[in-house]
């Protein structure tokens, strides 16, 4: 059976090389070498100012990765920004959006991590928390912390059991978005994971960052969803 092939976002950030220094689509290694390493091919899906160009990228994906990164702008879950949320990046909402709809509607393998899983339930017609503390470590630097998985969930089925997990946010799921169950929890009460019904196909979204640790076992349950 050919090799998966697993889009991820990336975004659209100044960055020097060489002698360059010149806007670049970035995403950090560990999410392509995390589909790697779980038995797909990564590639990489850079913004299009071009939001209908999202179906045509994923007609020819076997699953979704939609990546960590800045804050989601408040007013698209009606909402004004708080001291602490960050600049918005109206281009790179509006593409990831129309990824996530683009693969619900086929129905295609999808999987968000942090601002992935935060976008996910704004796209579903939940709201966020905009600030919330200890749930990083200093600028630059992941945290962990534990998260216990909720039993009877997709998540359960690929975690079994609580597990310390590399995190790096200040924004987190608030009101729960339509047809999206939660699948785990922070000790504080956080919402760590989202997943919608086996009858939609994989659709599972995680707050922490499984592309800075050595765990798999998403991933792989995202490439298997592809078999």
């Amino acid at each position: 059976m050919p090799t998966p092939l697993v889009g991820i976002s990336t975004y659209l950030e100044p960055a020097r090389w060489g002698v360059w220094d010149l806007p670049a689509a970035l995403l950090p290694a560990g999410y392509h070498q995390l589909v790697q390493r779980s038995g797909g091919v990564a590639a990489l899906l850079p913004p299009d100012e071009n939001p209908h160009a999202a179906a045509h990228a994923v007609a020819r994906l076997d699953a979704l990765v939609v990546a960590g990164g800045s804050d989601i702008a408040p007013d698209r879950y009606g909402a004004e920004p708080g001291p602490h949320t960050g600049a918005a990046h109206p281009a790179r909402d509006a593409w990831e959006t129309a990824l996530i709809e683009a693969a619900l509607d086929a129905r295609l393998p999808l999987l968000g991590i942090c601002r992935g899983m935060q976008l996910l339930n704004v796209v579903c017609g939940g709201t966020l928390n905009q600030h919330l503390e200890g749930h990083g470590g200093p600028p630059g630097v992941f945290s962990s912390h534990l998260v216990t998985p909720v039993e009877g969930t997709r998540l359960s089925a690929l975690l079994d059991g609580p597990l310390e997990v590399p995190t790096y946010h200040h924004q987190a799921v608030d009101r729960v978005g339509d047809s999206l169950t939660v699948s785990a929890y922070a000790q504080d009460g956080t919402v760590e994971a989202l997943e919608m019904s086996v009858t939609r196909g994989f659709v599972l979204a995680v707050q922490w960052h499984p592309e800075a640790g050595e765990d798999l076992r998403v991933m792989r349950g995202l490439i298997d969803a592809t078999r």
